[in-house]
């Protein structure tokens, strides 16, 4: 993400609070363009890594996309719809990492 210039990237740690997924990544972008180019620098990195890629949802869209590798998801939002859906809130029991360069 912090390749592509995201901001307030942060790492959920879901362990202890969900079976759906170990980890999110969270992170955003200023504009659609920007979005869908994190989202795509994160799926190149990991085929790059072996890493598979299970499913991938709202690259169309580009405004929220949720790249899902099974144990870790990212998230990559426009600024207003994270602030909307505050998954940070959300999951406010997850201990939280936040990651800068």
């Amino acid at each position: 993400m912090l390749t592509r210039k995201a901001t307030d990237v942060v790492v959920l740690d879901l362990r202890s609070l969900s079976t759906a997924a170990d980890f999110f990544v969270v992170g955003s972008g200023e504009t659609e363009v920007q979005v869908r180019a994190i989202s795509e620098a994160i799926v190149d990195g990991l085929e790059k890594a072996g890493i598979r890629v299970h499913h991938i949802e709202g690259f169309r869209e580009r405004r929220w996309i949720l790249i899902d590798c099974i144990d870790v998801v990212a998230h990559v939002f426009l600024k207003e719809l994270r602030d909307f859906y505050s998954l940070e809130r959300l999951w406010g029991d997850a201990p939280l990492e936040t990651i800068e360069e």
